[in-house]
């Protein structure tokens, strides 16, 4: 199937929300070329170690007023030292302790399998980490820690008992090829969840520009419906960016999840104009993670 043969046959009946908090911000010593939380590049974003534990309750709280079933908690950093997962674990408790039928999604990067079982034990239920582009490409993004790393984390998350959401970044430069070579790893991974982003470019990285164009953009999230039909297909970053006034139509190519609220560094769309989009377009908001 490509972009022009999608019907409403794949418009979903129910959408995931999903909200993001950024609990750690930009104290990340790695040089991925498309992230602005690197200490390495002078970007212009709030930095601070850890958000007060009340903050965070609090925003899970809006989260699930508005409609979230899930909400993750993102830490900066390469990975999980001690003191970042026992914050996870600590806001992990807080939130759960507040009975909001909240999936709670670990975002914390590359972590060992025992590092994840303590997670989950904490009432984490999933865990988003992204390839982020092909194999052959990353290292022309990222010099600091390699893409099997990336890969060995994701088959550990499903390994721990965590439901896995992992994908990528578009529009990074990377060819057709690097594309195709991304969701067919993405593919072996047999993920719940593919959280789609689109490249948002910045001044203050070294990647200044968005090599997709919409229509390439709607043929990535066709061949990763294609490729991954059973999995929630979610685009997140870059949606507002990319495709502006047209978002309605991403749903009608098989999307049944988005991101809302504000991102990681950058404004999000006011969630009241998602939740009109949603209501225009007929789709019922989901309960819980569990709904079908």
């Amino acid at each position: 199937m490509n972009v022009s043969s999608a019907n409403t046959e794949l418009m979903p009946k129910k959408i995931f929300l999903c909200a993001i908090s950024n609990i750690l911000s930009g104290s990340c010593n790695e040089d991925c070329s498309f992230c602005t939380q690197s200490s390495k590049y002078n970007t212009k974003i709030d930095r601070y170690y850890f958000k007060p534990v009340d903050t965070i309750v609090k925003e899970a709280k809006k989260a699930r007023k508005i409609g979230a079933v899930g909400f993750c908690l993102v830490t900066s950093g390469v990975g999980l030292d001690t003191k970042r997962k026992e914050f996870v674990k600590k806001v992990a408790l807080a939130i759960n302790r507040e009975d909001l039928n909240l999936n709670l999604i670990g975002c914390n990067g590359i972590a060992k399998l025992e590092e994840l079982v303590e997670l989950k034990e904490a009432g984490i239920g999933s865990y988003n980490h992204n390839l982020e582009s092909s194999k052959n490409y990353y290292q022309k993004i990222c010099t600091t820690h390699s893409w099997d790393d990336r890969y060995k984390t994701a088959i550990d998350v499903k390994k721990a008992g965590l439901k896995l959401c992992s994908g990528g970044i578009f529009g990074m430069g990377e060819s057709s090829e690097d594309r195709v070579e991304l969701i067919k790893s993405l593919q072996s991974l047999e993920p719940d969840s593919v959280a789609i982003n689109f490249f948002m470019p910045n001044p203050d990285i070294p990647l200044t520009k968005n090599n997709i164009s919409v229509e390439e953009a709607k043929e990535v999230i066709v061949q990763i419906k294609e490729a991954m039909p059973t999995s929630r297909i979610m685009v997140a970053g870059g949606r507002e960016y990319l495709f502006g006034s047209s978002q309605n139509e991403i749903f009608a190519l098989g999307v049944n999840s988005i991101v809302i609220g504000d991102y990681l560094t950058t404004k999000g769309e006011k969630e009241d104009k998602d939740m009109q989009m949603l209501k225009k377009l007929g789709l019922e908001i989901a309960k819980s993670c569990g709904d079908s």
